[in-house]
């Protein structure tokens, strides 16, 4: 096989057959799926969840990750957050000619590896090559599947005045992780992008705790946009305190050097948890236990609950003690950010 994806890779001839069981077939474990054009699964559950969702990063390779640990992290968080215990998924994977063929099998072996440490099976895939200059390097896309035990759902129609809300760790950290590595900028960090699978420690949640309201995975357009959407759907208010939020200092640094808001940057690790307040105490000291939730903090409250559709509001409550709205992400703050 070739050092580099050229088309012929896509037409399904003999380097499409190599390419397929060199790369993908040998490291996935697929042996018996490839067999066929489906995978044959067996899930036992009435109701299950599917989520799909589509990678297009730069660069691929960033500080703490890369697409594929990305792409299966993503997919995973998705499910998790919805209440569901992740089993399986699908890759596909659309690569540009003249890709390396050393930086795919990398991508796909960070995928094993993330995979793995969910607990989830990639069980399906296709892919496609495209002419130099269509695709900048490989898009993925994945798309997951898994069951919802009933008694341990999420019940976002529950909401109330007095909820906590909490946050599983620092925010901002993918964002900036993201445009230290592309360099536009001329901004050096040390921050690593927050980049893993959450479903252990949420599904530990959902276990000890009967009063979740709803968790969200605060990606693209940052915690204020995910909860702002979580207003806006379930026609609620919150309030969230600006001295609570925890940032690190070196996100918080490129931040004031870029006129940005941490609360608006992209997340790839965290979850924000809504529950009753008397579970607040609970939740903290599950979360605190696992590497990846031990600066989790309860950052605000709900402060009411209207009627009538869209009538939901969040508000940030500054240092000096006034209150501003916040809004929806408005404009592209970093394209290409997962």
């Amino acid at each position: 096989m070739n050092d580099r994806i050229s088309l012929a890779h896509g037409d399904g001839g003999e380097l499409a057959h190599q390419l397929i069981q060199e790369v993908f077939v040998d490291t996935f474990g697929h042996q018996e799926q490839a067999k066929l054009d489906a995978a044959i699964l067996s899930i036992a559950h009435s109701r299950i969840a599917i989520s799909t969702d589509s990678f297009v990063i730069k660069p691929l390779f960033f500080p703490g990750g890369d697409i594929g640990k990305l792409a299966v992290t993503g997919t995973v968080n998705d499910l998790a957050v919805s209440g569901a215990t992740p089993k399986f998924l699908t890759a596909s994977f659309i690569i540009e000619e003249g890709f390396p063929i050393v930086d795919l099998k990398k991508i796909v072996q960070s995928m094993v590896e993330e995979a793995k440490k969910a607990d989830v099976r990639i069980v399906a895939g296709d892919t496609k090559v495209v002419e130099k200059g269509s695709a900048d390097g490989l898009y993925i896309n994945t798309t997951g599947i898994g069951w919802i035990d009933e008694h341990h759902t999420v019940k976002p129609e529950s909401m109330q005045e007095g909820d906590s809300i909490v946050i599983s760790g620092t925010i901002g950290d993918h964002g900036i992780a993201i445009l230290s590595a592309r360099g536009d900028l001329g901004i050096q960090t040390e921050v690593q992008s927050d980049c893993v699978t959450l479903n252990h420690m949420i599904a530990e949640v959902l276990q000890a705790v009967n009063h979740v309201r709803i968790m969200r995975d605060p990606t693209r357009g940052g915690l204020a946009t995910t909860l702002v959407e979580i207003c806006e759907d379930f026609n609620v208010t919150m309030e969230i305190d600006e001295m609570l939020l925890p940032v690190r200092r070196e996100v918080q640094g490129a931040c004031d050097i870029l006129g940005y808001e941490p609360f608006y940057l992209a997340n790839e690790g965290k979850v924000i948890i809504i529950v009753g307040k008397e579970d607040e105490g609970k939740v903290l000291s599950i979360l605190h236990q696992y590497e990846i939730g031990k600066e989790a903090k309860v950052i605000g409250k709900v402060i009411g609950k209207g009627k009538g559709k869209g009538k939901g509001r969040l508000f940030l409550r500054t240092p000096l003690g006034s209150t501003r709205r916040l809004d929806r992400l408005s404009g592209m703050l970093l394209p290409r950010i997962c």
